[in-house]
């Protein structure tokens, strides 16, 4: 099947990879004209613009836009459909939030292109192992673009199968789903990533309390130097606990235990926040997920102006003396 690739960063330019591997045949466009020029050396057909990309397709046509959410998105969405016509797609495979795919898909209904949002998990490792696909859209299109789902997604694999899952049928098990209408796809990957950042907190948060048995404040008969790449690798093998997530995990503390090369400044692409202002829309208690996004937040300043105030009043109160304070006069 043929599909224009606009965006060739590194889930981008591997996605293209892979769909060429399963004999699709892709024209690429990008802002850098080495990033076409490496995949048209590997195969795919190279553009000039996204209007010279567009040229180079036969309707109905078909273009994945894989940029960064938010403005760049919304920019290359408008300027694709300015050269596209009634039956050809636009997929949106970033990280847009819902209702702006809403927006978009009823905007561009009127010209009768098909808008479709695929939320996409596997990051850089998708390649090889595939993509989990959490597809919005009309049913037309996106039952017409099921080979590029299909050769995108990871197949079923050697996962064992669901008890009961044979009766109900469906795509789930390849790895890609129809969700529903416009936006639906985004909404199901918002709330992944929201978890994604409830079960993060977890595994941090436990293996911090590994790392501090050996505090000097408890009792020496409960005091223990774990071995942290150990504890993750044994998770891994037949516990509850045990996830891609932990793998990870794994991977990095057997690399450096001590993790000494990260400062511990930790971004949020935006799903955690709007999960959150979902919950809240639905007056749905997430209290896991609110604290891990909170925690985020914390993690990008040395100390808050809150934290200062919080310190002050004990100070005031009960005399209470800052740990840092009291070290600096004995010092």
């Amino acid at each position: 099947m043929q599909l224009g690739m606009v965006g060739l960063g590194r889930m981008g330019a591997n996605m293209t990879r892979r769909l060429m591997r399963g004999g699709h045949q892709l024209v690429v466009s990008d802002l850098s004209p080495d990033a076409v020029k490496q995949l048209a050396g590997e195969g795919a057909g190279g553009s000039s613009s996204l209007e010279d990309l567009i040229g180079k397709l036969d309707a109905p046509r078909a273009v994945w836009i894989m940029v960064p959410a938010g403005a760049p998105t919304e920019q290359t969405v408008q300027k694709v459909a300015q050269h596209m016509q009634a039956g050809d797609a636009i997929i949106d495979g970033g990280n847009s939030y819902f209702k702006d795919d809403v927006r978009r898909a009823g905007q561009l209904k009127a010209k009768g292109i098909h808008y479709i949002d695929v939320g996409t998990s596997g990051g850089v490792w998708g390649l090889e192992r595939g993509y989990c696909m959490m597809i919005g859209g009309p049913d037309e299109a996106v039952k017409r673009l099921d080979p590029i789902f299909k050769t995108l997604a990871p197949g079923r694999g050697d996962i064992p199968r669901t008890p009961g899952r044979e009766k109900l049928g469906g795509t789930a098990e390849e790895g890609y789903i129809h969700c529903g209408p416009s936006g639906s796809g985004h909404f199901v990957k918002m709330v992944h990533n929201g978890i994604e950042y409830g079960i993060m907190q977890a595994y941090a948060e436990g293996f911090d309390i590994f790392k501090n048995a050996t505090s000097k404040d408890l009792p020496e008969n409960i005091r223990y130097d774990l071995n942290l790449p150990d504890i993750a690798e044994v998770w891994r093998r037949g516990s509850v606990v045990s996830s891609w997530l932990l793998d990870l995990t794994a991977m990095a503390l057997s690399e450096n235990p001590t993790l000494s090369e990260y400062e511990g400044f930790v971004q949020d692409s935006g799903e955690g926040r709007w999960t959150i202002q979902a919950a809240l829309e639905e007056a749905v208690p997430a209290d896991v997920l609110t604290a891990a996004l909170y925690v985020r937040f914390r993690s990008r300043q040395q100390h808050t102006f809150a934290e200062k105030m919080l310190s002050a009043m004990r100070q005031k109160f009960g005399g209470h003396v800052e740990a840092g304070a009291a070290k600096k006069k004995s010092a």
